[in-house]
Order: structure tokens, then sequence, then C-alpha cells
């Protein structure tokens, strides 16, 4: 379990007195600036779609980014929600399928939600993307990390936004790491969902940058069970290091599968490599794995210690993935300040979307200090440095190196 579980930080009351108070403060300063005709609350909620896989094999990530968002908007609405109106979500499940997250979608829209928060799986995100950006809706993505899902449209035209890093950024920054460290010899193993699939493009992509290739490749279904013959293949090829590409119950069959070949090489990949999938599934041979991560839970600073003060409070203790916890609440914050950016009141697509581009205020997030993180030109809010190295660490989550610890204490604004 990752490290906010098992330190379970106690609620520190004057950071989180501060946050509520500049929430208070911020909301109460647009509210002043606004028409009296927007402040009325007779218009009725807020209606805020949040689409992820709050059931089946995804759900150990897709419940903390509902229980970030669901955290986000009870604060929001504490303080009067938007011009008096409260944030309401309309929730479904995609149960990590693509036909379902299709359908989903679909409702969402026919309920006339104004935006959407959602999709922990790229290739669910990937077969609905289209169906937000036909109805001018805009979508913020807190979890999917597939490249494509912010480039398939012109970014001046894209109503997809997203609030974490892609794979494009989370490649390179890991392939830096392994070269630092010395291993050379990479036997990529990938899935063959949307998600694996542009995951191993953008690491043989990263890999080609340092003039190196895979030793060896292994390309599997989900719910694959044995991949040991794979893995003694990829030791006779002389691999150093394992860069594995999925999002489940897999990432620990390979780890597993080290260990009973007695195979002593590093296990490195993006971020479910921090999922209880992994933690819990691979137990000891998880340990020292490496991974790209946004935000690690511990309080290094109070914007951090807040937040995870008030998460366990409300959910009991646990953050099961504190990066999909972190990442849609502050998605879900964004987007209300692109709503208080809105002057007229008026919540259409078009000018939630110009408001995300450049007319919010600054908002000071728990992963990142996001100060336009949006333009018409990029639709990613997170930069490569925000993002750090965590390693595995007696079953939880930590930082790989002292120094991103330290760095960890500021929380970094887009570059």
């Amino acid at each position: 379990m990752p490290a906010a579980a098992s330190s379970r930080p106690r609620p520190h009351p004057r950071s989180w007195s501060r946050h509520v108070a500049g929430s208070v403060l911020l909301a109460a300063f647009f509210v002043l600036q606004a028409p009296a005709q927007a402040q009325s609350s007779s218009a009725g909620p807020v209606r805020i779609g949040v689409v992820g896989p709050f059931t089946g094999a995804s759900a150990d990530f897709g419940v903390p980014m509902l229980n970030g968002i669901k955290l986000a908007v009870d604060e929001i609405n504490a303080v009067g929600g938007y011009l008096g109106r409260p944030l309401e979500l309309v929730v479904k499940d995609d149960g990590a399928s693509p036909d379902q997250g299709r359908k989903a979608s679909r409702e969402l829209l026919a309920e006339k939600v104004v935006a959407t928060i959602g999709f922990c799986n790229t290739g669910v995100a990937l077969k609905a993307v289209d169906l937000f950006q036909g109805s001018s809706s805009p979508l913020l993505i807190p979890c999917a990390t597939g490249t494509a899902l912010t480039s398939t449209y012109p970014a001046p035209e894209s109503y997809i936004f997203r609030v974490q890093a892609r794979d494009a950024l989370q490649a390179p920054f890991m392939v830096d790491d392994i070269v630092k460290r010395g291993w050379d010899k990479v036997a990529l193993f990938a899935d063959k969902t949307g998600y694996g699939e542009g995951g191993y493009n953008d690491v043989v992509a990263a890999l080609a940058a340092k003039n190196l290739k895979p030793v060896h490749v292994a390309r599997f279904d989900l719910g694959v069970k044995d991949l040991s013959a794979e893995l003694a293949a990829a030791r006779s090829a002389g691999a150093n290091v394992v860069y594995s590409y999925t999002v489940g119950p897999e990432n620990a069959v390979i780890a597993n599968g080290r260990k009973a070949l007695g195979w002593k090489v590093p296990q490195v990949g993006a971020w479910p490599l921090s999922f209880p999938f992994f933690l819990d599934g691979a137990k000891d041979a998880a340990e020292g794995a490496l991974m790209v991560q946004t935000f690690i839970a511990e309080p290094s600073n109070e914007r951090r210690a807040a937040f995870l003060s008030s998460y366990t409070r409300k959910y009991h203790g646990k953050v099961a993935v504190p990066m999909a916890a972190a990442n849609a609440y502050d998605a879900t914050y964004l987007l209300m300040y692109s709503f208080l950016g809105v002057r007229d009141g008026n919540l259409t697509g078009r000018a939630i979307k110009e408001s995300l581009e450049g007319r919010m205020k600054t908002y000071y997030g728990v992963v990142s200090t996001y100060d336009k993180p949006f333009s018409p030109q990029d639709k990613d809010a997170i930069t490569r440095n925000m993002l750090v190295i965590g390693q595995v660490r007696n079953g939880a989550i930590t930082f790989a190196y002292p120094e991103d610890a330290k760095r960890n204490l500021i929380v970094q604004r887009k570059q």
C-alpha cells in the first residue's frame, strides 16, 4: 500500500484552515465581480460529468480518482459553489471497457453536463474523445496518460484537456534515469491495449533518442497469468532492466515471474507500478521497482499535508493510488476556476474552453501551482519539472532520490 496509507498523516488544522480560507476569499472575489443576475441560485446546480472505472480491474485507481473529485466538490460547495449554485456530479462507471465508456459518455452528454472529468484507461478514452469534441463539451482527463489523447485534434480546436503526465513525457523521463544508472539493455514488456501500444511507441522513441533499442520485446493480452517464457527470453537476450507498460495485475505477473526465475534485474515503468495490483500482487517481488510520479503521498509541504489529512479523514486513511486522487482533485479545482473565469455566468462549452486556455486565476494546487496551465496551443498541464522518480520500499512508494524529496518541498510551476 502507498506511503500515505501506512503513515496516516494526522490532520493539520492550520494548513487545512488556510486552504479553505483561500477558497472562501477567491469565491467571494468572483461573486462580487459577477453581474447580479449570475449570482442567483435559482438556476439550479452546475452538473459536472464524471466517468471512470469504479468497478472491475481498473477500480484500484478509478475509485481514488472519484474520491479526489468528490473531495474537491465538497470543499467548493462548502464555500458556496459557483455563484451560489452547488456543483452536482453525474457519475458513470465505464468498467475499463471502451464500449461501456463510449456509452457512458453519450449518456453524460445527453444529460447536459457542462463539462466532464474522467477516464483512467487510455483505450477507453480513445473510444470516446470524439463525442466530447463533436459536442464542444470540455473533457478534463486526470488519469489516462496516452499521448494521443491530447494530440488527436489540432490544439486550438481541441476540447480535450489533461491534468496528468502524458506517456511521451513519462517515457523519456524514465529512460533518462535508467541510462544514468547504467542500464543499457532494456527488455520492454507492453500489453496490447491502447495504453500499452502508445506506451510501447513512446518508450521505443525515448530509447532511440539515446541510440538504444530494446534487446527483447514482449507484447501480451490483458489477463495473462504467466510470462515466464518471455522473461526467460529477455534474460537470454542479456537484458539488465525490465521496462513494463501495463495497467493491471500483469505488472505483478512480470515481477513474480522474475522472482521465480531467480532473475535479479530491476523493474521500471510508468505510474501503474505504484498501484495496489502491483504492490499487493507482487509483494516482496515489487521491492525496488522504479516508476514516474507527479505526486508522492508524503506531507512535504503545507498544501500536500492539507490534502492528505483531508483525504485520509474523509476516506478513513486509505489513499490507494495517491497520484490518481491528487491529479483528479486538482483537475476539479481547475474546472471550478474556469467557471469563475466565465464572467457572465453562462457556462457554455466554448466559454469554459476559453477560460481554461487563459482566463483563469492562478490555482495553488497539490501537484502544481497552475499559472496558465493550458493555452490554445497546449492542452497538457503537467510538464517535466513536476515529475519525480518513485521507488517501492517496504511495500510503499517513496522518493528514489533524496534530492527529489527536498525539491518536493516547493510546488513546481509549468515550464
